[in-house]
């Protein structure tokens, strides 16, 4: 049975034991916009300014205007123009540029007979992802270009009409997907970082004798050693929420209400997860320890933030069921760019639920081994 009296009494010592610790303080608030502002800045899925070299072997004014075509689109720079082809290998060993674009002498003479042009890019592949987005926009140019020619040269119509709509994400940002992802990622280390050195600071202290003493049950001092820091990621997460929304112009199209019951339930699930670390560890330094390695490999790798669950393998895929950053993703993606509400995100919440569920029943647990 909980006693509120005792209850509020934990509480009370741990709040007045976080304002003397200035240090948990800094990381309890001033890390998350740090951290927030650093990788919001500095992750990003968009390639710009890819830079880019031309062999003009047609020197051609349809060549001219291919080129100048690549200039127009804002995604490349063209920082040399040759028409030597030896110039290539060079130039890529260098990492001088990072496409080639060959056109040959016959360029602007097939465009003008109506047989098939060819142009060549040729790609750095040390790069993997710069080099598929390269290729990707490469051929969105040239088609762009020849559609352009066989409807001034030809005057016909374009046997199918294709257009495209994206949802959720219109400018296809990274950062609308980067930002939301950076508030469950650091949620999940300040949570478990924050509470998995509270019961080994005790211990360090010499003070676990006497809460031990005490009549306080065990889930009163895990409850009451959790409250406190509940209240600080409750906060965070709002802040870096308006934070990202502010600074880095991420849409929320959801309900902030809504927001707040999953964002409980997955800071109650990160919390009772340091806890039960801390209950195991006798020193800061291997709580701390513990607490990176069970918060941020696991969130930054298998929540889906970095890397697409459907492309992992089986076991990895079924891992992430263990990760609670997997579900609050799905939520705060949701909420914020899709606008949806319960009715979409309720198995999520409701897992996150059984997971705090669970790691509060384990942090008790592993609680009672120490007091025993």
């Amino acid at each position: 049975m909980l006693d509120r009296i005792r209850l509020m009494a934990v509480i009370r010592k741990e709040f007045l034991q976080l304002r003397r610790d200035r240090r948990s303080m800094v990381l309890a608030f001033a890390l998350p916009l740090v951290l927030l502002v650093f990788f919001g800045y500095a992750i990003t899925w968009d390639v710009n300014h890819i830079r880019m070299a031309v062999v003009d072997q047609d020197h051609g004014a349809r060549a001219r205007a291919l080129v100048d075509a690549f200039r127009a689109a804002g995604r490349f720079d063209v920082v040399r123009t040759t028409s030597d082809p030896r110039a290539i290998g060079p130039l890529l060993d260098r990492s001088t540029v990072r496409m080639v674009l060959v056109i040959p002498a016959d360029f602007s003479s097939d465009l003008g007979a109506g047989r098939t042009a060819v142009v060549q890019a040729i790609v750095d592949g040390s790069d993997a992802n710069t080099a598929t987005i390269a290729l990707g926009y490469t051929q969105a140019l040239v088609q762009q270009y020849a559609t352009g020619i066989l409807m001034k040269t030809r005057r016909v119509a374009l046997p199918a009409d294709t257009r495209t709509r994206v949802w959720f994400n219109e400018e296809l940002s990274s950062s609308n997907m980067i930002v939301p992802g950076l508030v469950v990622l650091i949620m999940m280390i300040i949570a478990g970082l924050l509470t998995s050195l509270t019961i080994a600071r005790e211990w360090e202290r010499g003070t676990m004798e006497q809460i031990a003493s005490t009549p306080v049950t065990r889930l009163e001092i895990v409850l009451g050693k959790l409250a406190p820091f509940l209240v600080i990621g409750i906060v965070d997460v709002a802040v870096t929420s308006v934070v990202g929304v502010l600074l880095f112009h991420v849409p929320f199209r959801g309900n902030a209400l809504f927001l707040f019951v999953p964002s409980v339930l997955f800071l109650l699930g990160t919390l009772g997860l340091g806890l039960a670390i801390s209950a195991v560890s006798r020193t800061q330094l291997l709580a701390s320890q513990i607490g990176m390695i069970a918060t941020f490999l696991p969130g930054l790798l298998l929540s889906g933030f970095m890397f697409a669950i459907s492309s992992m393998p089986l076991p990895l895929r079924l891992l992430t069921y263990l990760v609670p950053a997997r579900f609050f993703l799905v939520v705060v993606r949701g909420v914020f760019l899709k606008g949806v509400g319960p009715s979409v995100l309720w198995p999520e919440v409701a897992l996150m639920a059984g997971y705090a569920v669970l790691t509060l029943a384990l942090a008790v647990h592993a609680f009672r081994k120490e007091l025993s």
